[in-house]
């Protein structure tokens, strides 16, 4: 008897779907529908590829949920660069959405996603360019078939698009290795006196933040191998609750968390906190307010609702409460215990307190101090 993992090809247990199994239906109706141009071995056209980021109604009626909620001319310029010989860079503060971008511009371009190499100050040239099968190498010497390829190199060999996650975490020296493969699309095997030329469909998305302790800054000559586009935070509240309430729902969803979907007002009431302490002033502008040491990114705002949503379904009645929330607001926003409690605390008192409608937020946030 077969059970549900194996009938859905294994993904029904996984903790998170790749982009192209989780919307694959979506995907698969923007094929069906995408009669304008598509550059070589892009499964869509740039116009689907833009509408799968954006959201949209089809022809048919099909609705397309949007996975990127903000200026749709940044996603337009996105996909546009990667139709070219360009590489591209998706820079910004942390939790602004770039990897989440750079996943599902792969899915759609090449229908994978999987193709990444994940930036650390370990990173090595191998896991960049190729490495070795070390027990056939010994046996039979260099070989193509003692090689083993790197996500870049098969994103090479087969026209695909390959990600680069935190490319600034990787080492200075590490980095430049993309030099010769973003200007001359060739990935030189000096062992075998061979090359691996990239097919058309091929290029790179790497990602970076600014606001990482540690990072290796990019030469100045790869940063000309990249168009960059800057990744903005949220304009506006309405948008970042939006952004909010509809990945916690997702994540519900994908945790079968036995709770309520999150009230709206206790979504607003952590971003507001949030968007305050970034920006150092009260939404209304009246009340300055200092800054903690953290980001406290809409990704973190996610986070914390997530948290919240957790302790309401398995220790409370499902429902969302200021109680479920405060512990996790403490721990975002206090990080350097000396500095973000005095933040937090001016915060609580001035802000907080005064505001009628919070007070059972504010009571929660004490109790838990």
């Amino acid at each position: 008897m077969s059970t549900p993992h194996e009938k859905d090809g294994g993904t029904s247990d996984v903790l998170r779907r790749h982009a192209e199994q989780q919307f694959a239906e979506e995907l698969e109706e923007l094929k069906k529908n995408d009669t304008r141009q598509r550059p070589a071995h892009w499964e869509m056209s740039p116009w689907a590829v833009c509408t799968y980021l954006m959201g949209g109604k089809l022809e048919n009626g099909f609705e397309v949920s949007p996975k990127y909620i903000g200026n749709r001319r940044i996603i337009e310029i996105a996909v546009a660069t990667l139709a070219t010989d360009r590489a591209l860079l998706l820079y910004g503060v942390p939790g602004t959405a770039k990897s989440w971008v750079s996943e599902h511009l792969a899915a759609a371009i090449s229908g994978d996603s999987t193709l990444i190499i994940q930036g650390t100050a370990g990173t090595s040239e191998e896991q960049m360019r190729y490495g070795w099968n070390y027990a056939e190498l010994l046996s039979k010497g260099p070989s193509r078939s003692a090689l083993v390829e790197s996500p870049l190199m098969r994103a090479m060999s087969e026209g695909r698009i390959a990600r680069v996650e935190e490319l600034t975490r990787i080492p200075a020296d590490v980095q430049d290795t993309l030099i010769t493969i973003l200007s001359e699309k060739t990935l030189p095997i000096p062992e075998l006196n061979d090359e691996v030329q990239a097919l058309r469909g091929f290029n790179v998305i790497a990602t970076a933040n600014n606001r990482d302790k540690g990072v290796n800054e990019l030469s100045s000559a790869l940063k000309r191998r990249f168009n960059t586009v800057v990744l903005p935070v949220p304009a506006s509240e309405e948008e970042e609750v939006s952004i909010v309430a509809k990945r916690v729902a997702e994540m519900g969803r994908a945790l079968e968390l036995p709770a309520e979907p999150p009230a709206l007002e206790e979504v607003r009431r952590v971003v507001r906190i949030f968007r305050e302490l970034r920006n150092g002033k009260t939404e209304d502008g009246k009340t300055r307010v200092k800054s903690p040491s953290g980001t406290l990114s809409t990704a973190e705002a996610i986070s914390v609702v997530n948290s919240g949503m957790a302790l309401a379904a398995h220790f409370g009645d499902g429902a969302l409460r200021a109680a479920d929330i405060a512990a996790g607001l403490v721990g975002a926003i206090v990080k350097d215990p000396v500095q973000d409690s005095v933040v937090w605390h001016e915060y609580l008192e001035t802000v907080m307190k005064e505001r009628g409608d919070w007070k059972d937020l504010y009571r929660a946030c004490r109790a838990v101090d």
